[in-house]
């Protein structure tokens, strides 16, 4: 049996905001973030060892590692570890628009091109139901998220006291 207030929604079916989560949700990359955290950590490592392809030989252009071993690794890790971040931005900033569109009381949405937006007011029930999805499920996506960055902010602080120790 469809909700009455559901049945009722002028949303186009891909522009509904639950709709776009469980799109999100199973996208190939931004599931990734609800991997349990060894899964999820071994993700961001393979992007982090991809990255070397690119960041390894400019690396070894500016420091040979014959000659510094030790600043080719930092720099190195330092340049693959943009690829992790631009990747985790975009994870960050996907869910943060989902979160944004499940919380608010009102859908903006297009009928059939970028001139006629429309705008649609939730019906109380549709809002509680959104707001559940966001405490329960999309939080813990964006608290993931602000740790990873955190954490690779504190790696690079590290390895910044290494690279001036060398």
């Amino acid at each position: 049996m469809i909700n009455s207030s559901l049945a009722n929604c002028p949303v186009p079916t891909e522009q509904q905001p639950l709709n776009e989560y469980e799109q999100l949700k199973t996208s190939w990359l931004f599931r990734d973030c609800t991997l349990n955290g060894q899964d999820y950590v071994k993700k961001l490592v393979w992007i982090w060892g991809l990255s070397w392809l690119v960041a390894g030989p400019v690396a070894a252009a500016s420091f040979p590692p014959s000659k510094q071993l030790g600043h080719f690794i930092l720099c190195g890790s330092a340049g693959a570890s943009v690829g992790v971040v631009l990747g985790l931005l975009r994870l960050y900033l996907g869910w943060l628009y989902v979160r944004d569109r499940l919380y608010s009381t009102t859908v903006f949405y297009e009928e059939s091109g970028w001139y006629d937006g429309q705008t649609w007011i939730k019906p109380q029930e549709v809002i509680n139901r959104d707001r559940l999805i966001v405490t329960y499920e999309i939080k813990p996506i964006l608290r993931r998220l602000q740790i990873t960055f955190a954490s690779l902010a504190g790696l690079f602080l590290i390895g910044t006291i290494v690279w001036h120790l060398f």
